[in-house]
């Protein structure tokens, strides 16, 4: 008897401990940038471990992934491949500024744009929604310069939830009535102190956001055209205009607390800064294992990103970073693609073609990173409270390289004209000088410290979108405004009318007591004048 109860009770508590049937969640990842695509299925897979039914659609094999995910590769070609990896190079060999950016996004980066609408239209995505037996509850989708792609939450007749690997800004922040404020905000491309902005910056800042405005109506030309391409002749789609008042969500890669720059954000924008960062490390594979535990004088982190590969560096600045880490004591786990042809041979070198960055940043030996100053690799380095060398090349790689030495969490160099002394004397000073270490633990606390994880953001806000349908309530009403009223301009209007209207009754009533109180008098005065003179 007492058998028999126990075993009852034991599959009550086990049928009790079994997840709840999950939603079923569809991601589509079409950027071809693997950093990138670490942040989205950092997402998904928070999702997948709550129990929901995860699918994903991207142009990348993942890095991060999860047992139950059903992941769908639609792979570029190997011809555009090649192209995408010669227009990265040529980026890389000039140095960059907001003219090269907006050049680049015009060129090398304007193939990124366009190769996205191929995953769409192969017919393994396709399927997913012709198929009527698909049936999902909500898109994530990766946003990379991208806003038709708003539709598929009309396409999927779901919510949709935008993922973005940086801070709110502008291009995003209309999708989502986030208020832009170009006084007291600095874009992504400026550093951020804390501090009020001066005139210059103001000013800077003002120029910058025009820009970009100006930009960002030009892709919105394009994502028309796109979206029309894309799903014109489906009966049931929303027109582009509606799709763009249609998202639920946004979750940023950002933590304003620590990072800044300190905005307000309505409820809809979700800060999920770190979301790759793991609250255990994983264990190393063992060749990196031995090689960081055996480092006595410490060890040095060296991985330009996923899109920078060493070809792409010219082969003098390759030689005077070998020559000089391979003169330095400490260990170095560097990054290289083919490791067969590697710059060099030296004891303290260990070259890898992957890296599972996140876990070696939280190794007790690493201390230094040398980076191209992406937004993942940053978040992750001030996390263990790394100091950083930052070797930018573009995108917002420049703009973050200042931020982290203005911040006092490393130093920055010019990747395009690295010479071997200067290279050297900022890794001794990154080593040597404690600054920069205790800066990176304050800065680490203040990343850590949350009210909700990341990763509990994610799960909570998504089930939340989820189950109120869309969650409208939650919505800006700047979404629903133009141009002209969200910016009060017909206000304004309506009141100078008001103020001339006002301004030239009280010119009229003035002259007119003007003349009852004077006008009398004046002119009995130049009759007696008039009459004076004719009698001379």
């Amino acid at each position: 008897m007492r058998n028999s109860v126990l075993i009852a009770l034991l599959v009550s508590l086990s049928i009790s401990c079994l997840p709840s049937d999950g939603a079923n969640i569809l991601g589509v990842f079409t950027s071809h940038s693997p950093s990138h695509l670490i942040v989205h299925m950092s997402v998904m897979k928070a999702l997948a471990e709550e129990g929901h039914n995860v699918t994903v659609v991207s142009s990348l094999e993942p890095k991060v992934t999860h047992k139950s995910i059903k992941h769908i590769v639609i792979p570029m070609s190997k011809e555009d491949e090649k192209t995408l990896n010669k227009n990265m190079g040529d980026m890389t060999r000039e140095k960059q500024s907001l003219f090269s950016t907006i050049k680049n996004l015009f060129g090398s980066f304007s193939m990124l744009i366009y190769k996205q609408l191929d995953v769409l239209e192969d017919k393994r995505f396709t399927e997913l929604y012709t198929n009527k037996d698909n049936k999902f509850d909500a898109v994530v989708v990766g946003f990379f310069f991208n806003r038709y792609q708003v539709g598929l939450g009309s396409l999927f007749k779901c919510p949709i939830i935008l993922s973005w690997t940086s801070g709110p800004m502008d291009h995003i922040n209309e999708l989502m009535g986030n208020p832009v404020l170009i006084s007291t905000v600095p874009n992504m491309n400026m550093p951020s102190d804390g501090k009020p902005m001066n005139f210059k910056q103001r000013m800077t800042n003002f120029a910058s956001t025009m820009v970009f405005r100006l930009l960002g109506w030009y892709l919105d030309s394009l994502d028309t055209g796109f979206y029309d391409r894309m799903w014109g002749k489906i009966p049931h789609m929303l027109s582009f205009e509606e799709a763009k008042k249609n998202v639920s969500l946004l979750f940023c890669n950002s933590h304003a607390l620590s990072e800044g720059p300190l905005r307000p954000n309505v409820p809809a924008v979700v800060e999920i800064g770190g979301i790759q960062i793991k609250q255990k490390p994983d264990p190393l594979p063992q060749d990196i294992k031995e090689f960081l535990d055996g480092a006595k004088d410490g060890a040095i982190l060296f991985s330009l990103g996923s899109n920078l590969k060493g070809d792409h560096i010219k082969p003098e600045i390759i030689s005077n970073i070998f020559k000089t880490l391979s003169s330095l004591k400490q260990r170095i786990i560097w990054k290289w693609e083919d490791v067969k042809h590697t710059p060099g041979k030296a004891a303290n070198i260990l070259y890898k073609d992957w890296l599972p960055q996140d876990d070696i940043l939280a190794h007790p030996k690493i201390k230094l990173f040398i980076t191209h100053a992406g937004k993942g690799g940053m978040a992750e380095a001030q996390y263990h409270a790394v100091p950083m060398l930052a070797l930018p090349v573009f995108a917002d790689q420049p703009a973050n390289a200042e931020k982290l030495a203005e911040a006092g969490y490393g130093l920055a160099l010019d990747l395009t004209n690295l010479e071997a002394d200067a290279l050297k004397e900022a890794i001794k000073e990154l080593l040597a000088n404690t600054k920069y270490t205790a800066k990176l633990k304050q800065f680490s606390q203040l990343y850590r410290d949350r009210p909700m994880t990341a990763r509990d953001s994610v799960v909570y806000w998504t089930d939340y979108v989820v189950r109120y349908k869309g969650a409208v309530h939650m919505q800006s009403t700047l979404v629903h405004m133009n141009w002209l009223t969200s910016n009060n301009l017909d206000v304004y209007l309506i009141l100078a009318v008001i103020l001339v209207i006002v301004l030239k009754i009280t010119k009229i009533v003035l002259k007119f007591f003007w003349r009852k109180c004077c006008g009398g008098k004046g002119k009995a005065e130049q009759s007696k004048q008039k009459s004076k003179v004719k009698k001379h």
